[in-house]
């Protein structure tokens, strides 16, 4: 990896990893994090949409995926190229979910991977693209829908799974592509649809 660690950053990964723990969390953040709870969520929403809405809406949920798929290969694009080893393999004390069970790094713990994928963090690059589009094809989502980036960063790293400067890295991918799928979306794609159901 071609960084170390701040220190800022390890001292924020303890104390939400390690100090700021309770049980209600311990079942909450797992769930979050994993993605299906997100397809699951998303699944009936869209089809309320496209019966309330009519079919567009299939084509605004496939420009959302578009954006998702892009965030999530560029993100781990840059993973492999950083190499930044996960705290769960980096840093005695850690806490994590392993088989479903939540273990913790013991005091002797010694790092002795030297690769990892750690950053930036697909999921909070993909939660973020996701509420961006999301607040742009369906405004009346702005209300709520970047709860889901903040509950799913602050999850990753909950878990062990990522540093918060993997988080923050990942939001600020997730918003570069967002923005970039919404102008080629709104700029060139949508008005060309448009001519054609015109014409």
């Amino acid at each position: 990896m071609f960084f170390q660690t701040p220190q800022f950053d390890l001292t924020l990964q303890r104390l939400i990893n390690v100090q700021w723990r309770n049980e209600f969390l311990d079942v909450l953040m797992p769930i979050v994090s994993d993605m299906k709870t997100l397809v699951i969520t998303l699944i009936p929403i869209i089809a309320v949409l496209v019966y309330r809405r009519g079919p567009r809406q299939l084509v605004l949920f496939l420009v959302l995926v578009a954006g998702l798929g892009m965030a999530d290969f560029t993100t781990n694009f840059v993973k492999d190229g950083v190499g930044r080893v996960r705290p769960l393999n980096a840093i005695a004390g850690t806490h994590f979910v392993e088989d479903g069970k939540w273990q913790q790094r013991g005091p002797e713990f010694v790092q002795t991977k030297e690769h990892g994928s750690s950053y930036p963090s697909a999921h909070a690059a993909n939660t973020m693209c996701l509420a961006i589009l999301a607040g742009l094809l369906w405004p009346a989502t702005r209300r709520w829908i970047f709860v889901v980036p903040l509950v799913v960063g602050y999850s990753r790293v909950y878990l062990g799974k990522h540093y918060p400067l993997d988080v923050l890295m990942g939001w600020l991918f997730g918003v570069a592509i967002a923005l970039t799928v919404w102008l080629i979306w709104s700029r060139l794609v949508n008005p060309a649809l448009e001519r054609r159901s015109r014409g």
